[in-house]
């Protein structure tokens, strides 16, 4: 292939199209795209047309394109939006593409409702994880827009929203847009059955609180016990060592409460946690205080870390060590070996012991130590923050 025209259609089975896009269907041979495409653009095309249905797996659509000099594509909206074009850049980079964009869904869903969308916070979540629409809540987007799938559906993204106390936004659904005869925009009812394909918009009614050192009375907390949680003052101040803001992906190892992670995420809603905890207590205290804090997409992991098969993790750029049942250096072994180039290492130590141990330990994979800061809060023994690092 080496020229592709894509162009942007609605929903309507009255499509209208300018004299130059006009142009191009008539002098076209070769078309592509979806069943639905197809069904809204078969009287458009020449009697001589050869259509190649867009279905997965992919790779073998491709194949097929490979085979022919010229192709015209048909895709929803906005190639460029979430869309066809980029899949394009991306497998065939030499091709020479153009492109005819439409209004896509929910620019077409804002119209409906004369609602000014430049504020609007776009996500997709057609074939995609929650991370992105996660980290728009707990941003809080006042307008956030959605592209949905036949799995994360509105009623799914409501039930989401209700279980992490994300209750102050509304959902406008819109669905079949475009199409005369289907076309339904309404205010999300749990009894409804939505058709495909639909898209919504959340628009905040208040914001919803955001705190900046979550008092420790606060959290669930492990049988009760006030011990068994990193304390606010020092949590602020390990984050500050972790440096979070230039990290991408954080390991939180020996979670306990999940305090580390929470506020880390509520700081750095972008940031990918992963949170090791072997006390299979762990896990409801994580789901209970990440739903009580509004941070969903922590990954949690119950299940001892020095034998966790990381292969599917994310490698982490920056590792918080809160709990080590007495592996410590096996522990940073197993850490250094996945660590990303210039990450770091976060030790809170309560003894001398362990503070030789971490030292020790991370000079062994020959990385820098530093005492961050020493701190006492109340009548709580202090803490040594410690950090570590590769020079090199």
């Amino acid at each position: 292939m080496r020229t592709c025209s894509i162009i942007g259609i609605s929903d309507s089975r009255q499509q209208w199209f300018s004299p130059e896009i006009t142009a191009v269907i008539v002098g076209g041979r070769v078309f592509s795209g979806g069943k639905r495409h197809h069904e809204i653009m078969q009287d458009f095309l020449p009697v001589d047309a050869l259509w190649l249905d867009i279905t997965v797996p992919l790779n073998q659509v491709f194949e097929r394109y490979e085979q022919y000099e010229d192709i015209i594509v048909f895709a929803s909206g906005d190639p460029l939006f979430y869309g066809f074009a980029s899949t394009v850049q991306r497998v065939f980079p030499d091709c020479e593409m153009k492109v005819y964009p439409a209004f896509h869904s929910l620019q077409t869903l804002a119209h409906r409702l004369n609602m000014p969308y430049h504020e609007m916070h776009a996500v997709s979540l057609t074939g995609r994880p929650w991370d992105a629409f996660d980290e728009a809540l707990i941003r809080g987007e006042v307008l956030i827009g959605c592209l949905t799938d036949r799995n994360k559906t509105p009623h799914a993204i409501w039930q989401r929203m209700l279980q992490y106390g994300y209750t102050n936004y509304e959902m406008i659904v819109g669905e079949n847009l475009g199409n005369e005869d289907k076309e339904r925009v309404s205010r999300y009812n749990e009894h409804v059955a939505y058709s495909n394909p639909n898209c919504l918009i959340l628009k905040q009614k208040y914001p919803r609180e955001r705190v900046f050192g979550i008092p420790d009375d606060q959290f669930h907390l492990l049988n009760g016990r006030k011990k068994m949680i990193t304390k606010m003052p020092i949590r602020l101040s390990t984050i500050a060592a972790l440096q979070l803001a230039n990290k991408s992906s954080f390991w939180d190892v020996g979670f306990c409460t999940g305090s580390i992670s929470i506020e880390a995420k509520l700081l750095f809603p972008c940031l990918h946690v992963t949170s090791f905890e072997v006390r299979e207590e762990g896990r409801e205290l994580m789901i209970l205080n990440s739903q009580k804090f509004g941070t969903p997409g922590i990954h949690t992991i119950i299940e001892d870390f020095c034998t966790t098969d990381f292969s599917h993790l994310q490698s982490p750029d920056a590792v918080f060590i809160g709990g080590h049942g007495g592996k410590l250096k096996e522990m940073i072994v197993r850490i250094h070996a996945v660590l990303n180039p210039h990450g770091c290492i976060v030790f809170n130590s309560v003894s001398s012991e362990s503070c030789q141990a971490f030292i020790e330990g991370v000079e062994n994979v020959g990385m820098t130590c530093e005492e961050w800061a020493t701190i006492t809060v109340n009548d709580f023994h202090p803490i040594t923050i410690l950090k570590a690092y590769d020079t090199h």
